[in-house]
């Protein structure tokens, strides 16, 4: 794991890529008395998504939930791409490469979970969150300091564009 990583180790991203539950959100499922189902984001996230807009990287969400407010949330962050329900990530992740032309190793992906491990290991710029499960951590090139729904995708972000604070 290496939250100490230079920013000229990291390959030259086309592709930016994270998981929705634990990374844009703390993983948290709020319920109401009604059975609405809400989840908290952050606003410096999607800050990020457009600054990485601006510079032409594709930015997109894969998650396993199939959920009406990801696609919501997706369609207000006017993300390129947004994959719901998906079992095998790095299947997904590959087509997707195959699709826009892309090597896997200018890919960008955030994940916390067993399902994201295949993925972190995969890609140019595989990262997790502190709050992700210890393997997941162990896998990835980068921890961010920022809990999932904290910011911590726009660590990532800022590291990719190179902007430290």
């Amino acid at each position: 794991m290496g939250s100490s990583m230079d920013s000229e180790k990291i390959p030259e991203i086309k592709m930016f890529l994270t998981d929705c539950d634990g990374c844009l959100t703390d993983g948290g499922m709020y319920y109401s008395e009604n059975g609405d189902e809400l989840k908290r984001f952050n606003a410096l996230d999607g800050m990020g998504f457009r600054l990485l807009r601006e510079k032409g990287i594709l930015i997109g969400v894969i998650t396993g939930e199939k959920k009406e407010l990801n696609r919501r949330r997706s369609k207000k962050l006017n993300l390129d791409i947004l994959e719901q329900g998906v079992q095998d990530k790095l299947c997904m992740v590959e087509k997707l490469c195959q699709k826009y032309d892309i090597s896997l190793q200018n890919v960008a992906y955030i994940g916390d979970d067993i399902n994201d491990l295949d993925v972190i290991k995969a890609v140019g710029f595989g990262c997790s969150v502190p709050n992700g499960i210890e393997e997941v951590k162990k896998a990835a090139m980068y921890v961010t300091k920022r809990w999932g729904g904290q910011g911590a995708v726009r660590e990532v972000i800022d590291k990719v564009l190179g902007s430290w604070f």
